[in-house]
């Protein structure tokens, strides 16, 4: 029995079994074929103590995120979105010669390119060494290691504190919440500011968004539990947004506790909102595992019927929640032959666990598909504009979460 991964108390209480799965990005090429995969146990347990939602089984990070195929720019609405945080935050609080903005699990540069742009000093702090170089050659000053207290009192002993701390869609990957959290109250600037940003699990249990539960995600966030975290390591939340971004995330504002701004009333408001919906009560999570069951079998109907029936069905987007999806449904290429991608570094190489090739767009584009199953759903308006030579040659689009979807 594993312990919490905040209080530390023994996890009981099983909300999903997705079964054995390997780690959603463990992308295959084609030499690694015939080695052995590994699998891991991917059940959601909810710890009643604290109300934190979290895996059974934990993956060594220093496996997962070492080399890493996801780059956050080949997403052209994440940039965007990146792009206005960063107009907000110049706008609303500007910063001197001497700031310097920190963020955390940098990934390629993608939002602190339009910080270096307006000329402000910024640092990205991105593990996977192969990602970072990225970064560094989009001309973002980037450092490659794991973030915690001890790492970050090291950095503020070279760089000194930060302005600005930004950590967007990280939390979920950490394993130990409370190491991590403290490096951001060793490293703010007194008056600084930090922001957080995460996928919301009350919109996870409401949408039935299920793949996004993976291996790389250790646990699965409110702002109740987030709140507690932060206050335990002298840090007040004072504000919070709801966005639309990756099917429902939430932002954070957090300060040093000693001189925080006043909390909005939005803080209040949604904290109370998770209490009546009983985020940290077990009876709450009943009828979720009876709608993934559901859900996947709304899949299979699908995909059989249009094999039956002749009809082609290709996927768009190698994706981790994807490959969630794909292995709890059991698929295969026989249902499934191959899956377009437009990131180069995952073109030729096997999704993990299915193996099922993936291709370029221009591949999947000259097949010409019955249907494109989009498994990044939460994209699928991109998406769908970016393959409309597809719906030009009279194909069709489908999404699968958070219910089986034919798109005309």
């Amino acid at each position: 029995m594993s312990d919490c991964l905040l209080c530390r108390r023994p996890l009981r209480c099983e909300i999903l079994d997705l079964g054995v799965q390997p780690p959603a990005n463990a992308y295959r090429a084609p030499a690694d074929l015939n080695l052995m995969e590994p699998h891991y146990p991917l059940k959601l347990m909810l710890c009643p103590a604290c109300g934190l939602a979290q895996l059974s089984a934990l993956v060594d990070p220093g496996t997962i995120f070492r080399e890493y195929d996801y780059f956050s720019s080949y997403s052209s609405s994440w940039l965007r979105h990146a792009e206005a945080y960063v107009e907000r935050r110049l706008a609303e609080r500007p910063l001197g010669r001497d700031a310097l903005v920190v963020e955390v699990a940098s990934n390629d540069g993608y939002l602190l390119q339009y910080f270096v742009r307006r000329g402000v000093e910024v640092l990205g702090v991105e593990p996977a060494e192969n990602v970072a170089e990225a970064a560094r050659a989009r001309g973002v000053p980037t450092e490659s290691f794991f973030w915690g207290r001890a790492s970050a009192g090291e950095l503020r002993r070279r760089r000194g504190p930060a302005d600005l701390l930004v950590a967007n869609n990280v939390l979920a990957h950490v394993p130990d919440l409370n190491d991590f959290v403290a490096g951001f109250a060793a490293m703010l600037k007194p008056g600084g500011l930090a922001t957080f940003e995460f996928p919301h699990l009350e919109r996870l249990l409401a949408e039935t968004q299920f793949d996004t539960i993976y291996h790389e995600h250790y646990s699965y966030l409110t702002l109740t539990v987030a709140r507690r975290l932060f206050r335990d390591h002298g840090l007040t939340v004072f504000e919070v947004e709801e966005l639309p971004t990756h099917g429902g995330s939430l932002r954070l504002y957090a300060a040093l506790a000693d001189g925080a701004p006043p909390v909005s009333a939005r803080v209040a408001a949604l904290l109370a909102r998770e209490e009546a919906a009983g985020l940290g009560r077990p009876e709450s999570y009943a009828a979720f595992s009876q709608a993934v069951a559901r859900l996947k079998l709304e899949l299979l109907d699908f995909l059989l019927t249009a094999k039956k029936g002749g009809r082609l069905v290709l996927g768009y987007g190698a994706a981790a929640k994807g490959n969630t999806l794909l292995n709890y449904a059991g698929l295969k290429p026989d249902l499934l032959p191959a899956v377009a991608d437009l990131n180069p570094a995952k073109q030729g190489k096997f999704l993990p666990g299915s193996l099922i090739p993936v291709v370029s767009p221009g591949e999947l584009a000259a097949a010409r598909p019955d249907y494109v199953l989009i498994l990044p759903w939460n994209l699928a308006a991109e998406i769908t504009a970016q393959l409309a030579m597809v719906k030009a040659g009279g194909g069709r689009f489908v999404t699968a979460v958070p219910g089986l979807k034919i798109w005309p």
